[in-house]
């Protein structure tokens, strides 16, 4: 194990050393077309390919999922690697020495602890694996396993294993190989003695599911009775490797597939995944029986556009579901749900029907979130009644009122209307309006989101830079932004006056930060180089957005005039947009009979659209 940073030097040499084309062809078949090479993207399933290597300046782009990076971005996809693991391998392929910068004594310490307890859990699982297959202990255990139908194949895929029930197996095998008793209590994997004298082992007389982090490695175990114990399941405390609100089970065996498919499928827990995968389903992960987080939900954008929520069929289980829609959707994530029916999970479900009706009738149909919302919350009504019938109506209302496209709110209120042919559909849509009106009156000024480029709050810049837009729906300044990137990604002298014109006044942010990295790259570097720049991002979102734009080149009939006018119309973009928040509140104000309030609004519009105009 190294410990350090890995110095810029070896980042450069392993970039100089391998050709994205060799190493991007050991995974797909590359034809040359013209400039490019193409070929089937390895992240998404497509028939026509939308996959482009660009040799000559060492980055490749998906035209068809928006994938794209410098080769060492590549190999951390697609082999589920971390930045430093991925520049090692890389290093290591071409013979290049990797001198680390020297850490500090805190960050070499907590290195070696966490060097430490990789080391053990992986002896661990290794260890209870053994003794689930090949002892006598673990064979009450392994006929408790095959009699809820998981066979000796998936205890294989899964590393599943058996716990015994004496006090130290675990402990006794540690001090053999001169772990450090006190790190290993600390990093989850042993107990102190109530006496406070000696250890013992945390997990006895259970079936432990080892819990990996992205890249493979064991970093905690989930362990299940078989008996009347309780707690049933019992996982591994958080550590130094382990955090429940960032972890996922069985994220390392299905993101290539949640990837390729673009969907991922969410259990409640190990088993239900397990069995998930013996039915063909090999893009499901589970929470691990912890309430869904913004990390998680956070963690499966990034690898899946659409999130299928197969949670029990109980009120526990459909109550989290419920929970789990808006935490999803907060992400972009699109969500459906599998209904399972008379409370029974997908364990259950499988048992009895098997696993082609489970992916026919559970998966395969699950339904849109709004649609299991209104489902969901009318078990709350008693609809026989007026009052409650009337009650649930409003409910359902206010519900559809919370999306996005006004299609899709007049789907769902065509839907409830024909369900209740005696309530209007007018009234219905009076209501909606008069809910989407007030919500509009109570929307602060502002964007106030913490995350914008240096925290900027309420200071005229649009919410634009993390909403997403279809392409042609772009405003005039978002292509005018990406054009000026692209020219400053070929050209040092561009960059440096969009740097002394511009600055960080870009109003996508996504952009405001690339320009900052150019910016930062040219103070350390003389000549342009797109994959040592995007080498620079260290993050899969803003090296696929550089991808594409290095990809638009530098051309365009671009000279000083035209870069010029393109800082002069982003420089506009503020202002228009207050221009325009001016009007609507001067439209309101005249609404409300506030005649006086709506004639200042005036003379304020008339000095802005003054100082437009000369900027």
């Amino acid at each position: 194990m190294r410990y350090g940073r890995i110095p810029e030097e070896v980042i450069e040499a392993v970039l100089k050393r391998h050709d994205i084309v060799d190493v991007i062809g050991r995974h797909v078949h590359l034809s040359k077309q013209g400039h490019y090479m193409k070929g089937l993207c390895p992240f998404h399933s497509e028939k026509s390919p939308s996959f482009t290597v660009t040799p000559e300046k060492q980055i490749y782009r998906c035209f068809g999922c928006n994938v794209g990076g410098n080769l060492i971005r590549f190999v951390m996809e697609i082999e589920g690697l971390s930045f430093s693991e991925a520049i090692t391998k890389l290093a290591e392929e071409a013979d290049i020495p990797i001198t680390w910068e020297e850490a500090s004594e805190e960050q070499n310490e907590q290195q070696q602890e966490k060097a430490a307890l990789l080391k053990a859990y992986d002896f661990a699982a290794k260890l209870y694996h053994y003794i689930l297959g090949n002892t006598e202990q673990g064979k009450v255990a392994k006929g408790y396993l095959a009699s809820r139908g998981i066979s000796d194949k998936l205890i294989d895929t899964f590393q599943i294993g058996y716990a015994p029930a004496m006090w130290d197996t675990l402990v006794q095998q540690l001090v053999k190989r001169e772990f450090d008793l006190t790190l290993m209590e600390k990093g989850g994997l042993i107990s102190a003695k109530h006496e406070g004298t000696g250890y013992v082992d945390k997990f006895r007389e259970r079936i432990m599911f080892p819990i990996c982090d992205a890249t493979g490695k064991v970093i905690a175990f989930g362990g299940r009775s078989m008996g009347d114990a309780q707690p049933k399941y019992l996982n591994s405390p958080e550590s130094t490797l382990f955090n429940k609100s960032r972890t996922m089970y069985n994220l390392h065996l299905a993101r290539p597939n949640m990837r390729k498919l673009q969907q991922a499928v969410l259990f409640e827990g190990y088993v239900d995944v397990i069995k998930a995968w013996e039915a063909g389903i090999s893009n499901g992960v589970a929470t691990m029986g912890t309430a869904l987080t913004k990390e998680h939900a956070a963690l499966l954008n990034r690898n899946a556009d659409q999130i299928v929520v197969c949670y029990d069929g109980d009120n526990a289980g459909q109550s989290a579901a419920f929970k789990s829609i808006p935490i999803l959707e907060e992400t972009g994530s699109r969500v459906t749900v599998a209904m399972l029916p008379d409370g029974k999970d997908p364990d259950d479900y499988v048992k009895q029907y098997g696993f082609d009706r489970f992916v026919r009738e559970i998966i395969e149909p699950a339904v849109p979130s709004m649609k299991y919302k209104l489902l969901y919350i009318r078990k709350n009504f008693k609809l026989h009644e007026d009052g409650d019938r009337l009650r649930y109506l409003q409910s359902a209302v206010k519900l559809i009122s919370e999306l996005h496209s006004p299609m899709e709110r007049e789907h769902y209120l065509k839907q409830l209307a024909s369900e209740f042919p005696d309530s209007s559909y007018e009234a219905m849509k009076l209501d909606l309006h008069e809910i989407l009106l007030q919500s509009e009156k109570n929307r602060p000024d502002g964007d106030n989101k913490p995350i914008l480029w240096n925290n900027v709050m309420n200071n005229g810049r649009t919410a634009e830079r993390t909403r997403k837009k279809t392409p042609s729906l772009l405003p005039a300044y978002h292509n005018a932004e990406r054009l000026i990137l692209a020219v400053m990604m070929h050209d040092r002298d561009v960059c440096g006056h969009v740097e002394e014109q511009l600055g960080d006044q870009f109003n996508v942010e996504a952009h405001a930060v690339l320009a900052a990295y150019l910016y930062a790259y040219y103070a350390q570097n003389a000549e342009p180089d797109a994959s040592r720049y995007i080498a620079m991002l260290q993050d899969e979102q803003l090296e696929s957005l550089a991808s594409s734009i290095v990809m638009m080149g530098a051309g365009h009939g671009m000279n000083e005039q035209v870069i010029d006018d393109y800082i002069r119309q982003i420089r506009k973009v503020p202002m228009q947009e207050e221009i325009e928040r001016k009007k609507e509140e001067r439209v309101r104000a005249e609404r409300e009979g506030d005649h006086l309030r709506a004639a200042q609004i005036a003379v304020e519009i008339i000095a802005l659209e003054k100082r437009l105009k000369s900027t």
